[in-house]
C-alpha cells in the first residue's frame, strides 16, 4: 500500500466521521429517520471530498514544512520552538476558563485558542529573535551562538571577510597572541564562496584563499573556532552585519578593513586591526643606525633609491639613483610613521662603491 493510498484512505475516514457530526449537530436531540437524510449524502460528500484531497491536505503540507525545515537557519527553528511552546503555555492556562463556557463555545474555543496563541507566539519569536539575546543578556550570563559573553571570559571575535582572504590571521593565530574564540559568521562564509565562485580570476583565488585559510584554522586547531549562523535580515551590508553581531556577543572584530575599523570604534566595537598589528611588531629602526639593504628601483624624487626590509618596511635612500641594483649600507636619518605603514629615510655609507 502506498503513502498516497494511506494518505487519501485517513483523509476519507476523519471526512467522514466530521460529517456526521455535523449531522447529528444540525439534525436535532432528537432526530427522526427523515431528519437524517439529507445528511446522508452530505457524510458520502464528505468521504469523496476527502478520498481526493488527501495527498493535499496530509503529504503536501509535511513535505512543504520538512524543506522549510532543512533550509531555515537554527535561529529562526530554535526561536520559532521557544514562541511556540510559550503560546501553548499560555493556551493551556486559559483552556480551563474557556471550557466553562457553554456548548459550543466551551468545546472548540480552548483549541482554537492554543491554535491562535501557539501561533502567534512563534511568529514573534521569529521576527523578533535577533533582539531576544540582547534582552535576556541583561538578566542571564550568556554565551556564544550569538549571546553576550559572560563576565571575566575572553572576548569572542568577530572575523572579516577581508582579514580570511589576507591570510595573516591564520599566521597570528599560530602564535598564541589571539586569546578567545574566533567567530565566522554564516554570511561570512555566504561570502567568501560567492567570492570563490566568481567569473573573475583574481576574485576567484582571492575566495579560495580565505576557504583555505579557515581550513588551515581548523585543522591545524590554531585557535577555538566556532561558525555563528546568526544574521540580521534587516541589514543587507556584511559591515554591518559584523559591527552589530558583535555588539550583540559583547566581543570584538578582528579586520584589516580601515572603513569598517573606522565604523566599528564609532559604534563602541573593540577593533583588532592586522595591519596595526604589523606595525606595531615591526623592529624599531632609530637615527644614526646602519641598515644593510639592496636598492631595487628609483624614488619619486629627484637621487632617490628605495629599498625593503625584510618585513616590507620601505627605505627611501637618499642620492640613491646611481646604486638601484646594488646592495649598499645605509645610514639611517629619520623614520616615520604613516597610516601606510613605517617609512624610513637613510643616506649612503661613504665607503659604498659608485
Amino acid at each position: 500500500m502506498s503513502i498516497v493510498f494511506a494518505a487519501r484512505m485517513l483523509t476519507m475516514v476523519v471526512f467522514i466521521v466530521a460529517g456526521h457530526q455535523i449531522g447529528d449537530f444540525f439534525a436535532g436531540s432528537t432526530p427522526t429517520p427523515l431528519a437524517y437524510r439529507p445528511w446522508y449524502a452530505l457524510v458520502l460528500a464528505a468521504g469523496a471530498l476527502g478520498l481526493l484531497l488527501g495527498p493535499y491536505v496530509t503529504l503536501q503540507p509535511v513535505q512543504w514544512l520538512w524543506r522549510r525545515i532543512q533550509t531555515a537557519p537554527a535561529s529562526v527553528l530554535t526561536a520559532g520552538t521557544l514562541g511556540l511552546i510559550a503560546g501553548l503555555f499560555v493556551a493551556v492556562l486559559l483552556a480551563w476558563p474557556l471550557s466553562m463556557l457553554p456548548d459550543p463555545l466551551g468545546r472548540w474555543l480552548p483549541l482554537a485558542a492554543a491554535g491562535v496563541l501557539g501561533y502567534t507566539g512563534m511568529t514573534v519569536m521569529v521576527i523578533r529573535r535577533q533582539e531576544m539575546p540582547e534582552a535576556l543578556a541583561t538578566y542571564l550570563p550568556l554565551s556564544l551562538s550569538g549571546r553576550a559573553a559572560p563576565s571575566g571570559a575572553a572576548l569572542p571575535i568577530v572575523v572579516d571577510t577581508s582579514c580570511i582572504i589576507d591570510g595573516r590571521i591564520a599566521d597570528i593565530a599560530a602564535t598564541g597572541f589571539v586569546q578567545g574564540t574566533l567567530v565566522v559568521p554564516q554570511f561570512v562564509l555566504d561570502e567568501l564562496r560567492h567570492i570563490a565562485d566568481s567569473a573573475e580570476a583574481v576574485r576567484r583565488i582571492r575566495g579560495r584563499r580565505g576557504l583555505e585559510m579557515l581550513n588551515r584554522l581548523q585543522r591545524e586547531k590554531l585557535v577555538t573556532t566556532e561558525i555563528s549562523d546568526v544574521d540580521f535580515d534587516d541589514v543587507s551590508e556584511v559591515d554591518a552585519k559584523l559591527v552589530r553581531l558583535a555588539k550583540q556577543l559583547g566581543g570584538a572584530i578582528i579586520t584589516n578593513d580601515y572603513n569598517l575599523n573606522r565604523v566599528a570604534e564609532f559604534q563602541g566595537v573593540k577593533v583588532l586591526n592586522v595591519n596595526e598589528l604589523a606595525n606595531a611588531v615591526k623592529s624599531v629602526v632609530l637615527p644614526g643606525e646602519e641598515l644593510r639593504v639592496r636598492v631595487i628601483q628609483e624614488g619619486k624624487e629627484a637621487n632617490q633609491g628605495v629599498a625593503f626590509l625584510e618585513d616590507g618596511t620601505m627605505v627611501v635612500v637618499d642620492n640613491g639613483k646611481r646604486l638601484v641594483g646594488n646592495e649598499v649600507s645605509v645610514t639611517v636619518t629619520r623614520a616615520l610613521q604613516t597610516a601606510a605603514g613605517r617609512m624610513i629615510f637613510a643616506a649612503p655609507r661613504s665607503d659604498n662603491a659608485a
